[in-house]
């Protein structure tokens, strides 16, 4: 299952990438929560379909263009950890903007039911279950999966 819920994410980003942003909305358990941690503007939890696509069509109306890819996509079991990469430019300045961070993707009978934004990496490895030891050890992967890209 956990090589399904890699796939599954690499085909929203793809359609994110070229600008779907209802992808989502194929894959997504009625439940769903999206959390925004205090350093994201918009910050918040925002629970069900509804409420992701009022916090879509907020996040997407001050861009001309906006992207949103990732750049490494590692397996975690229930759940996918992806580095992404977002740039855009602003509809009103028409300055172009990048932002590097990472998301915590948390998958229940093939459906997502949690996505996690985090500025620092360590802090979405911590909250998938692929943190460091105690012994300053690298993250590894649960069960002996493998990252993928």
């Amino acid at each position: 299952m956990s090589r399904e819920n890699v796939a599954t994410v690499g085909a929203v980003y793809e359609r994110w990438s070229s600008g779907d942003f209802r992808a989502i909305r194929d894959v997504i358990d009625p439940e769903f929560v999206l959390v925004m941690r205090p350093e994201f503007p918009d910050a918040g939890v925002y629970r069900g379909v509804e409420r992701l696509a009022e916090y879509t069509r907020g996040f997407l109306e001050p861009w001309t263009r906006i992207v949103i890819e990732a750049e490494e996509i590692t397996d975690a079991g229930d759940r996918v950890v992806a580095a992404v990469h977002q740039h855009g430019v602003g509809a009103e300045s028409g300055i172009p903007v990048e932002l590097r961070y990472w998301q915590v993707w948390s998958f229940r009978d093939r459906k997502v039911i949690r996505l996690e934004n985090f500025r620092e990496r360590s802090d979405a490895l911590e909250a998938a279950g692929l943190g460091r030891s105690d012994r300053g050890d690298p993250p590894q992967p649960k069960g002996g999966q493998t990252p993928f890209i």
